[in-house]
């Protein structure tokens, strides 16, 4: 573990300046032992941080336009603490201030063009957010309030005129909560939790006051305006207790479009620009993701899940979701599931990582086994052990480095890791698993009505049509081995099948005019004739393949029409066959009809003393163009 300031661990995270990495960092399943294996540098680790948060209340950003990003965290202040605002540079805290509220997100964005261009930080807290320009309070939004509840409305003021005791509220109260549908005030609800002794002086203080019924803030994140560029202004998107989800107008703080879900949003991803076209997706606490569109009020499509979502993030086009069954599902925009990979332990938090130097886009799981998992679809790309189970993650330019991974755990610690400039993380790196094309998509024809009438019939008359394929199997196999014992029997491959001869044999066929000599090879059955004729020159490559074994006494015969062709040798002896040499062995032919055909020469490998030939080649001699042209 490396401790100390800042600018000395970032100088530390150049290659030239690499030392002993910690044995916490493993990559691709195995653990690594020093830093030259590892893809990340430890910058510092800091266990009694005291930083409790989760990766929505993470942020980085250039926050004052001097090129040194810094870390916002919204802790949640445990142990009765309040809350709190922190902003970290490098390993320190810089500035520190309360929050009335726990917060429930935390974003930075670009409300308008002028300049300097310093993004302001936005945080979610309650049904406020509170906006910051240069660390300095700049505006509080506010959400509208909701109409009360006119039951509960008419119970306060008859217990503002002492018409009904504490008792009898509280019992009224509760049948309200439980059969309306407009959900009771906080005022009420926190009359409900009191003991029967401190019901009447609560009454007595609050009576007087009247009900306010306010939403608060579950989510929030940013959607670029009008531009995709990356100092593009952004409006603020709101996920709100009230089911609703509202974007802001970046300069005015006005809501410029509202839409409703069916149920309460937890997590936010989109893409695409307001005033062109945006997509927008909400996990919510139904077990559902809505996706919903420009000018739509309601959700276009829904895709459900079979377990509670405990992460989204959208990698390109695909959205990765992890639910509480410690699983990571990826979807398209429109529902259809694409993959899905089981994890090891229990997802606590996602996030995205984005490498823009080489155009990575990788989503991160914090397991509460306290690994790190990185993957890209469903290649696991890297994997990091940390000392405590991660409750936040964030990936990104921390201070003036570009690839930093900021962790805080569970008891919290704070984890600070810099990728290696000279790191790459590869597909299929991280551990063994199915090729990718298995989880390829075949292109499936719909059923049409000649299918159905197939299936039918074949499960009616399946067990005859099974016995009818095998025997149609077993009679083309049976095929099959008597043609191959008959090429072997009589030597028609131009291999040989015994290993007491083993000898290969190729030709080439040449035509020859007027002194002038083209070559032909004849291999495979292709044949390219060069020249005219009519008097060819026939080249035999006899090949002995042996290792350490040669060949003595074969004798070449050639099979041909008299009438078509004429061979001054067709029939003459084989010289010492050196294993692994080639021998070209030549001889002419003459093409001695004038009525333009051609036909086959076959070439006969024998031993002496032995009727069954070695080897065997049929020739196609090409058609003597010259007497064809006489």
């Amino acid at each position: 573990m490396l401790h100390g300031g800042w600018p000395e661990l970032v100088a530390r995270a150049t290659p030239a300046k690499m030392a002993a990495a910690s044995p916490l960092d493993f990559d691709s399943g195995k653990a690594e032992s020093n830093e030259a294996s590892s893809k990340w540098l430890d910058a510092h680790y800091d266990p009694l941080a005291n930083i409790h948060t989760f990766s929505a209340c993470l942020a980085l950003a250039d926050l004052h336009g001097d090129g040194e990003y810094k870390l916002v965290v919204g802790d949640l202040g445990p142990g009765g603490q309040q809350p709190r605002l922190k902003v970290l540079k490098g390993p320190r805290v810089l500035t520190e201030s309360p929050l009335p509220e726990l917060p429930a997100a935390a974003a930075t964005f670009l409300k308008d063009q002028h300049e300097p261009r310093t993004p302001a930080l936005a945080l979610a807290s309650g049904p406020c957010v509170y906006v910051y320009k240069n660390l300095r309070p700049y505006f509080k939004f506010s959400l509208p309030q909701l109409p009360a509840n006119p039951l509960e409305e008419d119970l306060w003021n008859q217990a503002k005129e002492d018409r009904i005791d504490p008792v009898t509220l509280k019992e009224m109260l509760e049948d309200i909560r439980e059969k309306a549908e407009v959900p009771l005030s906080v005022q009420s609800l926190r009359f409900l939790q009191l003991e029967l002794s401190e019901m009447e002086a609560f009454v007595n203080q609050h009576k007087s006051k009247a009900i306010k019924r306010q939403t608060v803030i579950t989510t929030m994140t940013t959607l670029k305006k009008n531009l995709a560029d990356e100092d593009a202004v952004s409006c603020l998107v709101l996920g709100t207790e009230n089911k609703e989800l509202l974007v802001l107008d970046p300069e005015a703080f006005t809501t410029l479009a509202t839409m409703s879900l069916p149920s309460v949003p937890v997590f936010l991803e989109v893409s695409g620009q307001f005033d062109v076209e945006f997509r927008l997706a909400a996990a919510c606490r139904n077990g559902n993701i809505y996706i919903l569109r420009r000018d739509s009020k309601c959700p276009k499509y829904c895709i459900e899940l079979s377990a509670q979502p405990v992460g989204l993030v959208r990698v390109h086009k695909v959205l990765v979701v992890g639910s509480n069954q410690d699983s990571l599902h990826g979807f398209t925009h429109k529902g259809k599931r694409l993959w899905t990979v089981q994890m090891p332990a229990a997802i606590l938090t996602m996030n995205l990582l984005e490498q823009h130097s080489r155009g990575l886009q990788a989503v991160m799981a914090g397991l509460a086994n306290g690994e790190v998992r990185i993957y890209h679809d469903k290649t696991l790309l890297n994997v990091i052990r940390t000392p405590d189970a991660v409750t936040s993650l964030c990936f990104g330019r921390f201070g003036r480095e570009d690839n930093t991974l900021i962790m805080t755990t569970r008891g919290g610690g704070l984890i600070i890791k810099i990728l290696k400039r000279t790191a790459v993380f590869v597909e299929g790196g991280g551990e063994l698993g199915p090729p990718p094309a298995q989880a390829t998509k075949l292109s499936v024809p719909r059923k049409t009505r000649l299918y159905v009438d197939q299936t039918l019939r074949e499960r009616e008359a399946g067990t005859a049509m099974h016995r009818t394929f095998q025997t149609d199997l077993y009679l083309l196999r049976l095929r099959a081995a008597r043609a191959y014992v008959q090429a072997l029997e009589s030597s028609l491959s131009p291999v040989s099948a015994t290993a007491r001869e083993p000898l290969k044999l190729h030709a080439v066929v040449s035509t020859q005019v007027s002194g002038e000599v083209s070559s032909l090879r004849a291999r495979e059955a292709e044949i390219g004739v060069q020249g005219l004729g009519p008097t060819f020159k026939l080249t035999l490559h006899l090949q002995n393949t042996s290792t350490a074994r040669p060949i003595l006494g074969l004798l070449i015969c050639f099979l041909y029409n008299e009438a078509l062709y004429a061979l001054p040798r067709a029939f003459f002896k084989v010289p010492l066959l050196v294993p692994g040499l080639s021998y070209p062995l030549e001889t002419f032919v003459e093409s001695v009809s004038d009525k333009g055909i051609s036909d086959i020469i076959k070439v006969l490998v024998l031993r002496e003393g032995q009727s069954a030939p070695l080897l065997s080649a049929h020739i196609n001699m090409p058609v003597s163009e010259g007497l064809a042209a006489a």
